[in-house]
């Protein structure tokens, strides 16, 4: 039985921990909120309640962290709207506390973001020029990890996150003038952002990146049009006067090096 630590039992770590469990695996789960605690414990996971910032980390890490193979952080960074925080600086303090633990591996979850919108087919060999902030911070905290050679990071990248509970149609139904109608959409559903991660566990592939993206680009204008539709929301209205700008992030490495298969390829 291998010992998993997931930093970040959120939308996506959460439902990965427990179905971590379910194949045997024993999984610490970090929370930063004192009222999650009884859910992680519930689901069979030993819970933590962590939470990182700058200059140090409340919690008990080394506990969180002690005797686990693995360690998986899901903690994205928290820059949209009006907040400036200091992503790189959060991961550089928690990597000696993982320096000197029983982790070998890491597992960190990044973003297509770090890629720019240049309209081209992007692979994991593409140039990567992040557009956002939160990009060139992702960018900056792989680096960190990945060149550690304490342990041996991959990184998976993820294009936007859906799920049955989240789906980025309800918040663009019924808006005008969206940019891009013709910019390709890049999206995974949770049920592979799991099963890759389980994946590159079962196989062991530490000290790789992955680009992880449904196969599935129709233009955003197509797919938004069609998703208000099937879910009987106003339409979203896009403006078709500007040079759409995007990317395509390409999975063949995915389904290839890793011989995996989406279980949503079209979303």
């Amino acid at each position: 039985m291998k010992n998993i630590s997931i930093l970040g039992c959120g939308w996506l770590g959460l439902p990965l921990a427990k179905s971590l469990l379910a194949k045997g695996f024993s999984v610490k789960g970090s929370t930063t909120a004192a009222g999650k605690i009884s859910i992680l414990k519930n689901a069979g996971i030993d819970p933590f309640q962590i939470a990182l910032s700058e200059d140090e980390i409340s919690g008990d890490i080394d506990s969180f962290l002690s005797n686990s193979e693995i360690l998986i952080i899901d903690i994205p960074p928290k820059l949209r709207g009006n907040s400036t925080e200091n992503f790189v600086a959060k991961i550089k303090t928690l990597i000696p506390f993982i320096e000197k633990s029983s982790v070998e591996k890491v597992l960190f979850v990044s973003s297509t973001s770090v890629y720019a919108d240049d309209n081209s087919i992007i692979t994991e060999e593409s140039k990567r020029q992040p557009d956002t902030e939160s990009g060139k911070q992702l960018l900056e905290a792989e680096n960190l990890l990945q060149n550690n050679s304490s342990f041996k990071t991959t990184i998976i990248r993820f294009g936007g996150l859906i799920g049955e509970d989240r789906h980025p149609i309800r918040f663009l139904a019924g808006r005008q003038n969206l940019e891009n109608p013709d910019a390709p959409i890049n999206l995974i559903h949770q049920v592979d952002c799991i099963g890759i991660i389980e994946k590159v566990i079962d196989k062991d592939f530490f000290g790789e990146t992955f680009n992880a993206v449904a196969p599935f680009h129709p233009t955003r204008k197509d797919y938004y049009t069609q998703k208000s539709i099937e879910f009987n929301l106003p339409l979203p209205e896009f403006d078709n006067h500007k040079i759409a700008v995007g990317k395509t992030i390409s999975s063949q490495k995915i389904k290839t090096f890793l011989t995996y298969t989406f279980q949503k390829p079209e979303l």
